[in-house]
């Protein structure tokens, strides 16, 4: 591995069709990023979800909104960035607009997606 390249664990860029399904029932906790290019607070969410991946191994989906639109009716998105967390196939947290680290983190520990010392 080169110096200073950090490997993305769990880690779905573009996950389109049926794959988004497929990739929430692979692991037990997935946190779905429902997003779109021209989203300015997608673009600055982006690196705090690559950030909680590489940390805890978060299993991390992103969903192009623009190229998901079954599965963003589905889920009934209404804002973007919206954050779906998954545990075991079921929805049971969903965060809509930009977040900072910090109340990700604390939201995805009371779910029990991850273990921290707040």
């Amino acid at each position: 591995m080169k110096k200073g390249y950090v490997k993305k664990l769990n880690y779905v860029p573009n996950a389109v069709g049926e794959e988004i399904h497929k990739e929430i029932q692979s692991s037990h906790f997935v946190l779905v990023d429902c997003w779109a290019p021209w989203c300015p607070p997608c673009k600055r969410i982006a690196p705090i979800l690559e950030e909680l991946n590489q940390e805890y191994g978060l299993k991390i989906v992103k969903v192009n909104a623009d190229e998901n639109e079954d599965f963003i009716n589905e889920y009934e998105v209404l804002g973007l960035p919206t954050l779906l967390l998954f545990q075991d196939n079921q929805l049971v947290k969903r965060v809509t607009g930009f977040q900072p680290k910090a109340v990700l983190v604390e939201v995805l520990t009371e779910l029990g997606f991850i273990t921290c010392d707040l």
